[in-house]
C-alpha cells in the first residue's frame, strides 16, 4: 500500500492511502472541528451544519445532490463527533471527480435557506427525542457530563432543544468561517486512484478557500470522580463505571487499549465471563477507551435489573482492582494483543475504515500512521506497562458512575467510597 501527503498553497492538507486492488475509492472531508469548540448558546451547531450541508446549494438541490450519487451507484453520509466532523463518499474509482465535486459543493456552496433550516431544525429536535428515549447510547453522554462537568468535552454532540431551535443562519455561516478554513481541513482518501490526480482534483476544488481558524479549545478537562444516578421509567438500569484514560498524543493509549480489550473487549474478556457467563447478571458487558487532544476516558458499560445494580458495580470495581493490583495474565496479554491486530487487519479490507484512519491521524499528529507502527507498539506493551497504567488510572478515589433507570421506585446510592 502507498501512503503519500501534500499540502496546497493555502495549508489544506491531503492524504491518501492507494489501494491498486480494489474498485472503489472512499473520501472524506474532515474539518477540525465538533462540540468541543462549541459553548452554552450554540451547542450542536457542528452537528446541524452537518444536517444542512445536505440541503441544497448554488447549483444543486437536495435531491439532485441524493440523486447524483444514486445515480453512480454511490454513498454519500457525514458524522460529527466531539473535536472533528467528516463529510464523506465511496464510489466506484472512476466516479471519484464527481464525489470531489459534490462533496464541494455542499462544504463550500451551500445556501442555509431559512425555510429549509426550519423544516431540518424538526428533523434535528426528533433525533435529540429518539436519542433520549435510547439509555444504551444516552448514558455515554451521561457519564461523560459526569466526569467533564462544565467541560465542552462533556457536552452531547447533538446540542439541546433550546440551543439547536435558536440557531440562525448568521449563526451557521459565522461558525463555518471561524472553523471551516483550509489549515483545519483534511481531505483523505484510500482506494484505486493516484494521488497526483487527486491533488488536483482537490487543488481545483478548495485552492482558493482561505481564511485563518480561530484557536481550538486547548484547555483540558479537569476529572471529577462521582456518580450520577439519572431516573427514567426502563426496565433495566443502563451504566457506565469509569475513569481518566489518554489523550490522542500519549503513548500509554496503546498499553490502555490492551487492558480494555481483556476487561471488556469481546466474549473472552473478564467481564463478559465473570458477570454475564458466570452470574448471568446482565446480557450486555464491555468496556471502551476514548482518546481526545488532551483527554480521555476510560469505562465499562452494561444493563441490568434494578435490583442487581450494586452487585454488578461492585463486580466492575473488583476487576478494575484486580488489574491495579496483579495486572493481567501473559494468556490475556497474548490474546488481547492478537485481538487487537486482528481488528486492525481486517479493517483494511474496507476503504471507509482506511480512509477513516488516515483523516483521524492527520488531525492528531500531522502524519499517517501505518497500520504496522501500530500493531509494533502494542506487540511492546509488557507487563510492567500493564502494572503501572492499571495503577495510575485505576484508583479508586477516581472510579466514577453514571446509571439511567428506573431510581424513583427504589432508592439506589452509589459512593466512590
Amino acid at each position: 500500500m502507498l501512503f503519500n501527503r501534500d499540502v496546497l498553497p493555502n495549508r489544506l492538507r491531503i492524504v491518501t492511502e492507494t489501494v491498486p486492488h480494489v474498485q472503489s475509492v472512499s473520501v472524506g472531508i474532515w474539518i477540525g472541528t465538533g462540540s468541543r469548540d462549541e459553548d452554552d448558546s450554540n451547542s450542536g451547531i457542528s452537528h446541524f451544519i452537518e444536517h444542512m450541508l445536505f440541503k441544497g446549494t448554488e447549483k444543486r438541490t437536495a435531491q439532485q445532490i441524493a440523486d447524483e450519487f444514486d445515480s453512480i451507484g454511490g454513498h454519500l453520509n457525514a458524522f460529527t463527533e466531539k473535536e472533528y466532523t467528516c463529510y464523506y463518499a465511496k464510489v466506484l474509482c472512476e466516479h471519484l471527480p464527481i464525489a470531489v465535486d459534490v462533496l464541494g459543493d455542499m462544504l463550500l456552496n451551500s445556501i442555509f435557506d431559512p425555510e429549509e433550516m426550519e423544516r431540518e431544525k424538526n428533523v434535528v429536535l426528533e433525533e435529540i427525542k429518539r436519542y433520549e428515549d435510547s439509555p444504551d447510547d444516552l448514558i455515554h453522554d451521561v457519564f461523560a457530563r459526569t466526569i467533564w462537568n462544565g467541560h465542552p468535552l462533556g457536552n452531547s454532540v447533538l446540542g439541546n432543544r433550546e440551543t439547536v431551535a435558536g440557531l440562525t443562519r448568521d449563526s451557521i455561516i459565522a461558525h463555518l468561517r471561524k472553523y471551516a478554513t483550509p489549515e483545519n481541513i483534511v481531505v483523505a482518501a484510500a482506494g484505486n486512484l493516484d494521488h497526483s490526480n487527486f491533488v488536483e482534483l482537490i487543488g481545483k476544488q478548495f485552492g482558493s478557500l482561505n481564511g485563518t481558524s480561530a484557536p481550538t479549545n486547548q484547555v483540558p478537562p479537569d476529572f471529577r470522580a462521582k456518580s450520577n444516578m439519572t431516573s427514567r421509567p426502563t426496565e433495566q438500569v443502563h451504566f457506565c463505571v469509569g475513569t481518566r484514560g489518554y489523550s490522542q498524543l500519549d503513548e500509554n493509549k496503546y498499553t490502555l487499549a490492551l487492558i480494555d480489550t481483556a476487561l471488556g473487549g469481546g466474549m473472552s474478556s473478564r467481564l463478559f465471563q465473570e458477570i454475564r457467563e458466570k452470574r448471568g447478571l446482565v446480557y450486555a458487558i464491555g468496556s471502551y477507551s476514548i482518546g481526545y487532544r488532551e483527554s480521555g476516558l476510560f469505562a465499562a458499560y452494561g444493563g441490568t435489573s434494578i435490583e442487581n445494580l450494586e452487585l454488578v458495580i461492585d463486580l466492575v470495581r473488583g476487576q478494575f482492582e484486580n488489574v491495579r493490583k496483579s495486572g493481567l495474565t501473559e494468556k490475556e496479554i497474548t490474546r488481547a494483543k492478537n485481538q487487537i491486530r486482528g481488528a486492525l487487519v481486517l479493517g483494511q479490507e474496507n476503504m471507509t475504515a482506511r480512509m477513516i484512519r488516515l483523516g483521524k491521524s492527520e488531525l492528531y499528529v500531522r502524519r499517517v500512521v501505518p497500520v504496522d507502527e501500530i500493531i509494533e507498539k502494542v506487540k511492546n506493551v509488557t507487563q510492567d506497562d500493564i502494572n503501572r497504567v492499571a495503577e495510575e488510572i485505576f484508583d479508586e478515589s477516581t472510579i466514577s458512575v453514571a446509571a439511567i433507570g428506573p431510581f424513583d421506585d427504589q432508592k439506589v446510592v452509589m459512593t466512590n467510597e
